[in-house]
């Protein structure tokens, strides 16, 4: 399957990554013990321990080329991040399996991916995952008073009036700014129009997500 081809319904999105499309030919005449062992190790690092001495046993004890097992731990890495980002609300196991099903990889191995995408340790990657995630700050507290400049070092009367903006963060600090009449117009503008557009994405039925 080329990698330029569309796929709506896929957890993995429009295009598949490369290391996923190149994970089934790299997994021939891989056994389910190997493949166990092989996912054990990238489920570890997921979790963000060191299985650098797991992976050194399993490269010294296979007779997979180091090339072929560096596809095959991309691969697997790739399908793992890819699911776990998706809540189990949208992402069915029947929809998980068929995808993958869809780039032929075993049945055996398959179970293998949706015990762990749906099973026990999910919580556990789900954590890491939002720890390994770059974010900003979110904003905690927000408040805002409107005032009007009588007059200044030019003008004995401007009666201009300004919004003044306080918003505290969840790192603990706290941002404080001005904002003039016409800018925070913009601002409202601006947001109004980026509301519409996520809107009018989400009625896209390219979008929609499928039970």
């Amino acid at each position: 399957m080329s990698s330029s081809q569309v796929r709506d319904s896929s957890f993995l999105g429009g295009r598949i990554p490369p290391e996923i499309e190149s994970m089934p030919k790299n997994l021939k005449d891989v056994d389910q013990e190997m493949f166990r062992k092989i996912l054990k190790a990238v489920v570890s690092a997921l979790e963000g321990k060191d299985c650098r001495e797991m992976m050194k046993s399993i490269a010294e004890s296979s007779a997979i080329s180091e090339e072929r097992l560096s596809h095959i731990v991309a691969g697997m890495y790739r399908v793992l991040t890819e699911a776990i980002h998706i809540p189990t609300s949208s992402l069915k196991q029947e929809a998980f399996k068929e995808d993958l099903r869809e780039l032929r990889i075993p049945e055996d191995f398959i179970a293998d991916f949706a015990s762990v995408v749906f099973g026990n340790r999910r919580a556990a990657l789900e954590a890491t995952a939002s720890q390994r995630d770059p974010h900003l700050p979110s904003i905690e507290d927000f408040r805002w008073r409107v005032d009007v400049t009588i007059s200044t070092s030019s003008l004995a009367r401007a009666l201009q009036p300004s919004i003044l903006m306080q918003m505290k963060l969840s790192d603990g600090t706290s941002q404080r700014f001005e904002v003039p009449v016409s800018k925070f117009q913009e601002l409202r503008y601006n947001v109004a129009l980026i509301l519409k557009e996520m809107n009018d994405l989400e009625k896209r039925s390219v979008l929609k997500i499928q039970d």
